[in-house]
């Protein structure tokens, strides 16, 4: 289920759906499954209830805490409704494979590569980088193409070097500091992989991964392209 929500994101997106569309749909089933799993966690003949008819489907850490439904609802919301739409799509397709490559990566080869904190090595964030980059090549490099740009989208096929450093260098021309084509789609690949490893990792105050790598790296996008 993870790793399919990127297929289908990017599925919405070839069909031309926007991020208004799509925002208000993951929000009407958010508010009722977190009414839901406040509902168990405040009354216990609830939750007996609710674990004997679910509780095949959930996770041993979703008994005592909350759905990771929730944390996936709350963060793929967030990044559709406030970011512009290719950052918000980027973000939930690094959440949904970068994530997914870092878990796997991370069971199978950690043992072999140095701890970066609990339950975090370096094999899970090197394959979050790896897939971030390779991410952003498979969205910005070939589906934005094919499918189209929107007027909002942040990432437009060339990057221009921020006033300050232009004034810095004494660079006075609008084709200065600026690149395009492949060198600025390696670039944004670069920059992709490193937010997606970086907000895998990184812990927010405990907060659940499946709200914090979309919500983070989407934040890195935003900020990169600003």
């Amino acid at each position: 289920l993870h790793l399919s929500i990127g297929f289908v994101t990017l599925s919405l997106y070839s069909r031309g759906f926007s991020t208004s569309a799509i925002h208000p749909v993951l929000l009407s089933a958010l508010v009722p499954i977190a009414s839901v799993d406040y509902l168990r966690h405040t009354f216990p003949a609830f939750n007996r209830l609710y674990i004997r008819v679910l509780g095949a489907l959930m996770r041993e850490s979703e008994v005592e805490g909350y759905n990771g439904v929730i944390w996936y609802l709350l963060g793929a919301w967030a990044v559709l409704r406030f970011l512009p739409k290719d950052v918000g799509v980027m973000s939930v397709l690094l959440l949904s494979w970068c994530d997914t490559a870092a878990s796997t990566c991370g069971r199978l080869f950690g043992r072999y590569t140095p701890r970066i904190r609990r339950g975090k090595s370096l094999a899970g964030s090197a394959a979050a980088l790896g897939v971030g980059v390779l991410t952003a090549g498979l969205f910005w490099g070939w589906a934005v193409p094919r499918y189209g740009f929107d007027e909002g989208f942040m990432f437009k096929g060339w990057l221009r070097a921020p006033e300050v450093v232009r004034k810095m260098v004494g660079w006075t021309t609008p084709e200065e500091g600026t690149v395009g084509g492949l060198a600025a789609l390696g670039i944004v690949g670069l920059w992709s992989g490193v937010v997606a490893s970086v907000s895998e990792v990184v812990d927010v105050f405990g907060w659940d991964d499946n709200l914090t790598i979309p919500v983070l790296s989407g934040l890195g996008l935003w900020g990169f392209f600003k």
